[in-house]
């Protein structure tokens, strides 16, 4: 099996567990403080990836040779994750799924500057026709011809320019970390800092809302389990591919959010998402599209 394949397949199944996350935390925010689903999503995270370690290698390997940029990171993750999770509690996943996919745009710029990884016209055309797509889903008044957006619109382009950041820094630690010592790390800093807060936030699952006690509970380990497989797999995709190719690959993950915002939440997209998500494929086609190298060959 390829290289190629896999790390496709593995980015694939990741983006898979992240919508079933997104879900799964869209429903948990409507009753419970953002910051105490995220912690609790980073602890359990933190705790089932070293149990699969630890089970699967005999070893949990958490010393770095670059702690700082693990901790960068980790904390550019938690950031992130407060931006897009609080955003769900105010607009439909389909629409911040949208406008987070501005990051594999982001990601295929930063591979280009910071890793210098190699970026043809045709990429940067799909880059451009892309942020077109993400201003639409944006829905400015100039182009919508109606009232301002939410203001909660925001909030999933600052976790897209977050997670672009901890992609490139995914990439970066593959080549100087063992990536079991990437996936430990991966929720740690997150989950300390926030532990901080829970004494002033915390409420305890079945005391608001009305969803039961037990379910609750089992939306937050779900939490830590999708986050911790899906991650888990990014990093295993981007030990096998470079971050500009494997961006593209992002953009199946508006499928499934559409399809979980139509039918969990009865949020069915309206034209505009639609028109923007269109945009933003195109353009991530672009990108996709292999580059033709010399005697015509695809690169």
């Amino acid at each position: 099996m390829s290289a190629t394949f896999t790390g496709i397949a593995l980015n694939l199944v990741a983006l898979v567990f992240f919508v079933t996350m997104d879900t799964t935390g869209k429903l948990l925010v409507a009753h419970y403080p953002v910051g105490q689903v995220v912690f609790v999503r980073f602890v359990f995270h933190v705790l089932f990836v070293a149990l699969a370690i630890r089970l699967l290698t005999g070893s949990l390997p958490w010393r770095s040779r670059a702690p700082w940029l693990q901790m960068l990171r980790s904390l550019c993750l938690l950031a992130g994750s407060l931006f897009f999770v609080g955003a769900l509690a105010f607009i439909p996943l389909a629409d911040a799924t949208a406008v987070g996919f501005a990051s594999p745009l982001l990601t295929v710029i930063l591979a280009a500057v910071w890793l210098r990884e190699s970026v043809d016209w045709r990429r940067w055309l799909g880059v451009g026709i892309g942020l077109l797509g993400v201003l639409v889903t944006l829905r400015p008044p100039f182009l919508t011809g109606g009232a301002a957006p939410h203001w909660a619109i925001m909030l999933p382009l600052c976790n897209a320019a977050l997670f672009s950041v901890y992609q490139i820094l995914t990439r970066r630690l593959a080549v100087i970390d063992d990536p079991r010592t990437t996936i430990l790390h991966t929720g740690v800093a997150g989950a300390l800092l926030l532990a901080l807060a829970q004494p002033f936030i915390w409420q305890w699952p079945g005391s608001a809302g009305p969803i039961p006690a037990g379910w609750v509970w089992l939306g937050l380990v779900a939490l830590g389990a999708l986050g911790a497989a899906g991650h888990g797999l990014l990093v295993l995709a981007f030990t096998r591919l470079p971050a500009s190719l494997l961006a593209p690959v992002m953009y199946s993950q508006l499928l499934w959010a559409l399809i979980a915002s139509a039918v969990v939440f009865g949020q069915k997209p309206d034209s505009i998402t639609l028109s923007g998500a269109a945009i933003i494929a195109c353009g991530g086609l672009l990108v996709a599209w292999p580059a033709r190298g010399k005697g015509g060959r695809r690169a």
